[in-house]
């Protein structure tokens, strides 16, 4: 929920600030990282669930 409107604030902020586009880069590759990771941690919890029921 934290991670797509930082990822949306940091693409705007570069802009207006003028950072290099390299800039951009760096933060699309940090929001892919913490989807990612979310993913992750999602797919644990399920796992860990369904091994209770059974």
């Amino acid at each position: 929920m934290v991670t797509m409107p930082l990822w949306l604030l940091a693409g705007w902020l570069g802009g207006a600030l003028g950072l290099p586009p390299s800039f951009a880069f760096l933060f699309d590759l940090v929001a892919l990282a913490a989807f990612l990771w979310a993913i992750i941690v999602l797919l644990r919890v399920w796992r860990a669930t369904r091994e209770d029921k059974d």
